[in-house]
């Protein structure tokens, strides 16, 4: 096998998959053992310029070190918290995602949480096909119109989430500085939460932002509030949330992401206050082709030597 092989790390969509294999030999790394893998990597490491990721999963750096041909990962997403990105620069190492392109797709899904959350929607379906419309009334939810917003992290997705909330209610956010935006800046995160009745979490996964939402943040969120979270699971401190969704110290949670996945804490799936989705906010057909296309940009350019167009800063 010459140079060029791509190394899959992960599943991907039938579309990428065929795409990527048209211009260079694939390896499916997730499908090998790490008997298998060690075995490959004696003698073929050297032909590996490309490492294709999932946001979720990213690339080690004990990797990244034993592909001494390594170029470029590309994400096929926008979150690269799985990835050391510094350390891969310092290894001549590219680092790729796929920004712009699932913007809309995950404020969308950011207000459909919310609408379900205070509207109790999965609950409501449940309610109807468990037979019990027919014995009694579904129970009175919160609305939506009138609700204060606070969006922590107002970058593409968190501004596009806020002007899709606007039409319900007003908007404060909180983050590193003031963006130019038509809504009030609050530098304390605590007095974000204080002030929202829904608490929405767009920031990048950084360790800045690990467990950010914590007891006391939640706290301030009050028995009243709801918190949704649309960013990375690593955000939240999940015990908390549980703790705090168990003794009523917040009204509910509406949760795409969480730390450890696909494994959801036992006290999330139990409470009757969430709402879960599988990570699905970037999940329609059109995106994942957009964002497969950018991932097939960046590996062409770095086949060609050329530009990389959304390799990070």
């Amino acid at each position: 096998m010459g140079k060029q092989v791509a190394l899959q790390l992960c599943p991907l969509s039938e579309y990428l998959e065929a795409q990527l294999a048209e211009r260079c030999p694939v390896v499916r790394w997730f499908e090998l053992d790490e008997a298998a893998q060690r075995a490959w990597l004696a003698t073929q490491a050297d032909s590996v310029n490309v490492v294709v990721t999932g946001g979720h999963l990213g690339c080690t750096n004990d990797l990244i070190d034993a592909l001494p041909s390594l170029g470029l990962i590309a994400i096929n997403g926008v979150g690269f918290d799985k990835v050391d990105v510094p350390y891969a620069r310092g290894r001549g190492v590219a680092v790729s995602t796929t920004p712009g392109v699932l913007t809309d797709d995950v404020a969308d899904l950011a207000v459909g949480l919310t609408i379900g959350l205070l509207r109790g929607l999965p609950a409501a379906d449940r309610f109807v096909r468990d037979g019990r419309w027919l014995e009694e009334g579904f129970p009175l939810k919160r609305k939506m119109t009138g609700r204060r917003f606070g969006i922590v992290g107002l970058g593409h997705i968190g501004r596009a989430t806020a002007d899709r909330l606007a039409a319900f209610g007003p908007i404060a956010y909180h983050g590193r500085m003031p963006k130019d935006a038509p809504y009030r800046f609050e530098p304390d995160l605590h007095v974000l939460a204080r002030d929202s009745d829904v608490l929405l979490l767009a920031c990048a996964a950084t360790e800045e932002t690990r467990g950010l939402i914590d007891a006391s943040v939640l706290e301030a969120l009050g028995p009243e509030g709801y918190l949704v979270n649309v960013a990375r699971g690593s955000v939240v401190d999940e015990d908390a949330l549980a703790a705090a969704l168990d003794r009523g110290t917040i009204a509910g949670a509406a949760l795409d992401v969480v730390a450890d996945e696909p494994v959801v804490p036992v006290g999330l799936i139990a409470s009757e206050r969430t709402v879960l989705a599988p990570h699905i906010a970037s999940g329609t057909v059109e995106t994942r082709k957009a964002m497969a296309d950018l991932v097939l940009a960046n590996v062409d350019a770095l086949l060609a030597g050329a530009p990389l167009p959304s390799a990070l800063k």
